[in-house]
């Protein structure tokens, strides 16, 4: 049986401090639970580029008090461009509060959007609230309790299980938690297709708040976005910018490696448009970073009693739509109403028997039928050439239904 040295548990026991586990952390907070974080990391800190925050999860962090400190350091996406690799505008829809969404999509960085997370979970639940330099390498249960097994980062010396009432996996890509639940689940499937990320102090473009995705993966693909405004005091922009091309070779998952603009620069040397000239921002970027385009099949299961996933523990998906930070976040508000409502075990079997398939189907959506799908369909229907009239290429309406289907799948999860 799960014993308390001292007689006093956490009544969740979070494994993670990225966004998921922190979204969770405040969200279980708000509504009177008691919550122990566990990181990895020694030190916490702002790393990677940028992200989207689109409206269903900016609602969600709305609802925690937190969009005026987003807002204060993301840019509020307005317009959504899809451009062919010679610069032809294919298609331009409004995003956020200019569509119908009662909430803003915010471009921001991670490491910003991460900051914000880390500044309310210490305020509100306190300094002592993360534990940092702690690894998780798996858990006991019984129907008492649950309990981390836990190692020191630094020396991978064994330290004291850390106990709970309920224990989330929030550990990302490579979670010990889904790897006890699932040990013989096999390598990442690889999409084919492999990503270059970094950012670029430019100046604005299209009106400075525009998202832009434009070519095709055969041949080269980017999303361009910025995520911070004037950074210089001269009006110049963070902006973000991801290449994605097809490719049989990649490297192994891990969001900081190292990438080699050499790798892929030359499928856009001729990318130089009215609008923006890109190989001048590729060339220009601070870093590099490279990532294959990965995902995992959807599980049958994500938990057992006491022990449950979340984000993408739980749900890793190719980086198309910008929605897996997203379902995270939509992950912890759904956990918390759950817990609201049922004792823990029955909470978790809930949370799962909800989110368990609106996930599996984003999952699914971006490898078939993402967003993007529009440049596909234009790519294909020209044979990737240049073309005098889109609407004799592909009609608004069925642009708008490509649209329609992805954005009901994501936001079926705007609950």
């Amino acid at each position: 049986m799960i014993q308390d040295e001292d007689g006093s548990r956490a009544d969740v026991l979070i494994v993670g401090a990225g966004i998921g586990g922190l979204t969770l952390a405040l969200e279980l907070h708000a509504a009177g639970r008691t919550v122990q974080v566990l990181e990895v990391a020694e030190e916490l800190g702002a790393v990677g580029v940028g992200i989207n925050v689109m409206p269903h999860a900016t609602q969600v962090l709305a609802e925690l008090g937190l969009l005026p400190a987003l807002s204060a350091v993301a840019v509020t996406t307005r317009d959504g461009y899809y451009f062919n690799r010679f610069g032809q505008q294919i298609h331009r829809e409004t995003l956020g509060t200019g569509a119908t969404h009662a909430y803003p999509q915010l471009s921001i960085h991670r490491g910003d959007l991460h900051t914000v997370l880390l500044r309310a979970v210490r305020d509100r639940l306190g300094p002592d609230a993360i534990r940092t330099g702690v690894q998780c390498v798996g858990f006991h249960q019984d129907r008492d309790g649950v309990a981390a097994l836990v190692q020191a980062t630094a020396d991978g010396r064994q330290l004291p299980p850390v106990r709970a009432n309920a224990l989330v996996g929030c550990d990302g890509i490579h979670s010990a938690i889904r790897k006890q639940l699932h040990p013989n689940e096999g390598a990442p499937r690889y999409s084919g297709v492999n990503m270059w990320r970094g950012v670029t102090v430019a100046p604005p473009f299209l009106g400075g708040a525009a998202m832009v995705r434009a070519g095709w993966l055969t041949t080269g693909k980017l999303v361009i976005y910025p995520i911070r405004d004037d950074v210089d005091g001269q009006g110049n922009q963070l902006i973000n910018w991801v290449a994605e091309l097809e490719t049989p070779a990649h490297k192994a998952r891990a969001w900081n490696t190292p990438g080699d603009l050499t790798d892929f620069s030359l499928a856009f040397a001729d990318w130089k448009f009215d609008w923006l000239d890109v190989p001048a921002l590729l060339a220009q970027a601070e870093s590099v970073l490279e990532y294959p385009m990965v995902d995992q099949d959807p599980l049958p299961f994500w938990g057992e009693g006491r022990v449950t996933l979340l984000g993408d523990a739980a749900h890793p998906m190719v980086p198309r739509g910008s929605n897996g930070a997203a379902q995270a976040i939509l992950d912890a508000r759904a956990l918390r109403e759950h817990l609201a409502t049922a004792g823990i075990e029955r909470a978790l079997a809930n949370y799962e028997a909800e989110r368990r398939p609106a996930t599996s189907a984003v999952v699914l959506a971006n490898r078939a039928t993402p967003p993007d799908a529009i440049l596909r369909e234009v790519y294909e229907r020209t044979g990737d050439r240049a073309f005098d009239d889109i609407s004799d290429v592909i009609s608004p309406d069925e642009m708008e239904k490509l649209l329609q289907q992805y954005r009901r799948l994501t936001a079926g999860a705007d609950r």
